[in-house]
């Protein structure tokens, strides 16, 4: 049987195992079955090692451990690692190594958390199955003829396979749930600001969050509640006290949902949705309801322009945040390069790896060329005032 982070952290604390035997298990596992998944793009045996050594050590002298002491966790490829190469699924940044890490990586290790090693991605976050990585696609645990989802597809794929007990993924645009989902994992979009983003390579930065993914709720709080909080190092994280979110995972563990109140949102229901998907919602709201839960059907008219404004930013901020991957300050300069202009070029054309780069440059450029910025400009402007009005 799996053992949960709160379950390791525990028993490397109580010296019911050690640290480095709860590591070189997970290790093995990946060995064992990642040749098939393709969850990780770089693991750290050696580093993991240590740092499990150094946890077992620190239990030996009766220092105080922290709340995942031992717990083996795996990083999304655009999340820093001092040390340790950071992709973003792409070949640009196939030899960059980081010299610095995230806060939110820093937090989870000073909490005891052994990095195991680097998730895989679609290029840059931009996907939504980890078919547009560089390097490979991962495939999905319980059925390798089908995708993990994404853009942290690696990441789900390594909790479900339990390659790991707790991952880190980011989410833009649903690249932690939607991949949770697919691979039958907990995955956690934190409020924007609640997690910082230093170190996490920029795709949309009014929009990108850091938030984990795990086995169980009560993991996910706790990877959560290790990473929040305020970051002198990121302007947009929030200054607000951290709740305790394991604390109200386990007041409700095994408890009763009889009254609670459940929303479901009527506009979510509507173009778009995959027929089964609906189903399997409302088959899901009809046990809730047969738990004793108290269904509400509520409005939420927004929702309807929310896709046309996530298309004028996420695009535009992503065209901006690329900007820099040139061929001057990142990736390689080829020889038929002769002036500024063909170096990003021919650099961009022979490295940017997502399918068809023209189509991919079109994409990006797109929200500034005027039809496609009036026909969404104009809801986003609809969308602004109904928002003033709330």
């Amino acid at each position: 049987e799996t053992r949960s982070a709160l379950e390791i952290a525990e028993g490397v604390r109580s010296g019911a195992f050690s640290a480095e035997e709860v590591t070189r298990e997970y290790l093995d596992r990946i060995v064992e079955r990642d040749s098939e998944i393709c969850a990780f793009l770089s693991v750290d045996a050696e580093g993991a090692l240590e740092s499990a050594r150094i946890i077992d050590r620190a239990r030996e002298n009766n220092e105080k451990l922290g709340s995942l002491a031992g717990v083996p966790v795996a990083v999304k490829d655009n999340l820093c690692v001092k040390g340790s190469s950071t992709t973003a699924g792409s070949r640009i940044l196939e030899n960059y190594v980081a010299p610095y890490t995230a806060t939110a990586v820093q937090r989870l290790q000073a909490a005891g958390a052994v990095i195991i090693g680097k998730t895989n991605m679609d290029e840059y976050g931009m996907g939504s199955s980890t078919e547009k990585s560089a390097f490979t696609t991962t495939r999905n645990p319980w059925d390798t003829s089908r995708v993990s989802g994404g853009s942290s597809g690696g990441s789900a794929a390594a909790v479900a396979a339990r390659e790991c007990v707790i991952a880190v993924g980011s989410d833009t645009g649903g690249s932690i749930r939607q991949p949770a989902s697919y691979c039958g994992v907990t995955g956690l979009k934190c409020t924007y600001g609640r997690v910082s983003r230093y170190g996490l390579l920029a795709y949309a930065s009014s929009l990108d969050t850091v938030g984990p993914l795990a086995t169980s709720a009560i993991d996910a709080a706790l990877a959560a509640q290790v990473m929040a909080g305020a970051d002198s190092l990121d302007s947009t994280s929030l200054p607000d006290d951290v709740p305790d979110f394991v604390g109200m995972v386990q007041d409700k563990s095994g408890a009763s949902i009889e009254g609670l109140k459940i929303g479901v949102i009527d506009e979510a229901f509507e173009g778009g949705i995959d027929d089964q998907v609906a189903e399997k919602v409302n088959d899901a709201i009809s046990v809730l309801e047969s738990l004793g839960a108290e269904v509400v059907r509520t409005s939420l008219p927004n929702l309807r322009v929310a896709t046309s404004g996530y298309y004028i930013l996420a695009p535009s901020e992503a065209s901006a945040n690329l900007a820099r991957y040139d061929g001057v300050r990142y990736g390689a300069r080829y020889e038929d390069s002769e002036n500024m202009s063909s170096v990003c070029c021919s650099h961009c054309a022979k490295q940017f790896s997502l399918a068809d780069f023209a189509a991919c440059h079109q994409a990006l450029t797109k929200p500034s060329s005027a039809p496609f910025f009036f026909v969404h400009s104009s809801t986003r402007c609809q969308e602004r005032m109904a928002l003033g009005r709330k």
